[in-house]
């Protein structure tokens, strides 16, 4: 009688391991040997075992257990892999293998990649706001909240819709609103959007005339996003 495997074995005889490993071991790196082990480390631990030997590992791979005891050195040099000490049922310490400093070094790069093309987008914002470009001085402050003050792109978005809907739209003022948020703990635009909503219901803003008020309307959107 011919054995049939069944998809759900199949289906549980996998080995989770994130894609952008592979699209990205070189950057970080790694070599295709070391890639390996790294598979082999966290095949041992879905199956319980969480700090294999070295002969355990190279049992299977085309390399002696001396080097892959090297190449495990090597990886805990390099920051991809480490040793933690936990406890047991019965508490004892033990130790085990983590590769959580490979996976935030992995995903870091992406989030980094992130930040930046949202760092880049305020400028492009910022000059369609204004609609016309930016001088010298002005991509200056931009910068100064960015890297000196550390402020959130996102929270940097909402002080410049809320200048926009305040009609004052000017660099002293969207500075004023960032120190003014700063100053009452405002780190999120979801506290600068229950900041906002606040402000905007005590009714003390001063309406403007009707030649120069300006639609504001659709630029309160931002409120409602994250």
């Amino acid at each position: 009688m011919t054995n049939f495997i069944s998809f759900q074995d199949i289906l549980l005889n996998q080995v989770q391991l994130p894609a952008r490993l592979l699209e990205r071991y070189v950057s970080l790196g790694l070599n295709e040997t070391e890639v390996m082990v790294i598979l082999q480390l966290v095949r041992f631990m879905q199956a319980n075992n969480e700090f294999p030997t070295p002969e355990d590992i190279a049992g299977h791979m085309k390399i002696s257990e001396k080097e892959c005891a090297n190449i495990l050195r090597k990886l805990i040099q390099n920051n991809h892999l480490s040793i933690e000490q936990l406890k047991n049922d019965r508490n004892q310490i033990t130790e085990a293998y983590s590769l959580n400093p490979l996976w935030e070094q992995l995903f870091a790069e992406q989030q980094q990649k992130t930040a930046h093309e949202h760092e880049g987008t305020i400028f492009v914002l910022f000059e369609q706001e204004f609609g016309r470009p930016l001088s010298p001085f002005e991509i200056e402050m931009i910068n100064t909240w960015l890297d000196e003050d550390e402020l959130a792109p996102a929270l940097i978005k909402a002080a410049l819709r809320e200048s926009v809907l305040m009609g004052k739209l000017n660099f002293k003022y969207i500075d004023r609103i960032l120190r003014e948020w700063k100053k009452k703990g405002i780190h999120s635009v979801e506290q600068a959007r229950d900041a906002s909503k606040a402000f905007h219901g005590t009714g003390t803003i001063k309406k403007e005339s009707a030649e120069e008020k300006r639609d504001t309307s659709i630029y309160y959107n931002w409120l409602e996003e994250e």
